[in-house]
């Protein structure tokens, strides 16, 4: 009798997903061997540029612009993390910076690099909503890309220095940062939007916008050998995913997260499952994402979503 794959696999427990880490739902025609990394981003990093995992969890714009650079992985439509980025943008409360046209023409600071999602999710609400000309904000990054072939515009920079990004906004170097900033003077930054939340929740009941953050990849190598994998994997997902917004309907755990409760009031709010899985009911999301890529010149073009997941997950929904 043939041994079943070990799979090396990393992905954070969330509510989502925490069946298959206690084995209360055991994936079809394979395990999962799960590794623990306790900082996320190092496991993309990792999985982008050495292939070290069979499946990793992956944040979707780091995914499209690895499956650019000819990345040897391939998406599953399995959708671990989604959110509002309303309140990502943060600035020193005691400055001239008001509002989010304030920025043209000022050095705003990113964490990490210019294709992290939140990022690319935060200059859309800059742009879509506020109507910032993104081209007339300088963008300096405390970090590298996790791909390290992609260029970014010329608007684009990497910070020099030690100082921390929060100390430069405090000290008026940069206007703004997008991202969790930690270190001296952090506390004292606030979102540039007021009502962070109300705002993205009323962006979801105003126009459906409802943004991606993470899904999952797997090695190109298994699902050449086992072009039935990627539905195994997405099975596993979306039946674990089940338990998890069950549970939802009944009400938010006993001591929830901050996920759980956005969940549990996207739920409220619409009716509908807070976590799709599926090509299909998150066309949209999709390609709006990938239209602000391009625009921010992230993405030279826009690629054909049946193209970037797995063969036998296209038609599959959860």
């Amino acid at each position: 009798m043939a041994a079943v794959p070990q799979l090396r696999t990393v992905t954070r427990t969330q509510g989502n997903n925490e069946a298959l880490k206690t084995g209360e739902v055991v994936p079809r025609g394979f395990r999962f061997a799960f590794e623990e990394v306790p900082v996320l981003v190092d496991a993309f990093r990792r999985m982008v540029r050495g292939l070290e995992f069979d499946i990793s969890e992956m944040a979707l714009t780091t995914y499209l612009v690895a499956r650019a650079h000819g990345v040897r992985f391939t998406a599953l439509p399995v959708f671990l993390v989604r959110g509002f980025h309303h309140g990502a943008i943060l600035r020193d409360p005691a400055s001239d910076i008001r509002v989010p046209k304030d920025l043209e023409g000022l050095r705003v600071g990113v964490q990490r690099g210019y294709t992290v999602t939140t990022g690319v999710w935060a200059r859309a609400v800059l742009r879509e909503e506020y109507g910032v000309d993104l081209d007339r904000v300088r963008w300096v990054l405390s970090g590298d890309e996790h791909v390290s072939a992609y260029r970014p515009p010329a608007n684009v920079e990497p910070m020099d220095g030690q100082r921390s990004l929060a100390e430069r906004v405090l000290d008026g170097e940069l206007a703004a940062v997008i991202g969790a900033v930690s270190g001296p003077g952090s506390e004292r930054l606030t979102p540039l939007i007021p009502h962070p939340e109300e705002a993205g929740f009323t962006a979801l009941r105003e126009r459906g916008f409802y943004p991606v953050n993470h899904l999952v990849v797997v090695r190109d190598e298994l699902l050449a050998e086992r072009p039935e994998l990627g539905a195994e994997v997405f099975d596993a997902f979306a039946r674990a995913k089940r338990l998890y917004t069950d549970r939802l309907r009944e009400g938010v755990p006993a001591k929830p997260g901050a996920a759980d409760l956005m969940y549990g009031r996207v739920m409220e709010l619409t009716g509908a499952d807070p976590l799709p899985y599926g090509i299909g009911p998150n066309r949209a999301v999709l390609e709006t994402l990938v239209r602000h890529a391009v625009d921010q010149r992230i993405l030279d073009r826009a690629p054909v979503l049946e193209e970037l997941f797995a063969e036998s997950t296209l038609g599959l929904e959860a």
